[in-house]
């Protein structure tokens, strides 16, 4: 019986590895989202970042809440007065959102408060 339980035990463990490698196998890399963006009108931004976020919460980004924070130059061209940092679970999740109706109906709010000098996907290597 002890015997039994032991072998049991040690296949259950065996599955569950073979599980989580094969999870781990199809899993796609997490990607993040970099806007850098000089801000045209503070109140127009103030009005705008929420209608932005809810977007970006429904299509599953997580804003790390950057568009506000300090930017700082370490090295090459000057930095940015501002950049927008969004968490994706995908690159293709991310640019499915950056061409979606959500975001595009966003663009007359957008424009009037910021001015995107660049915007890119950077996946993250698992």
């Amino acid at each position: 019986m002890k015997t039994h339980t032991m072998a049991l035990l040690a296949g259950i463990a065996i599955e569950a590895t073979a599980v989580q490698g094969l999870r781990a196998q199809t899993a796609k890399p997490k990607a993040y989202s970099v806007s850098e963006l000089e801000t045209l009108d503070a109140a127009a931004l103030a009005a705008y970042l929420p209608a932005a976020r809810k977007a970006i919460d429904a299509a599953h980004g997580h804003a790390l809440r950057t568009a506000a924070g300090r930017v700082v130059q370490i090295e090459g061209t000057p930095a940015p007065k501002s950049a927008a940092i969004v968490e994706w679970d995908s690159v293709d999740d991310a640019v499915a959102f950056y061409k979606s109706k959500a975001w595009a109906d966003l663009a007359p709010a957008r424009d009037k408060a910021t001015k995107a000098l660049r915007r890119y996907v950077v996946e993250v290597e698992n």
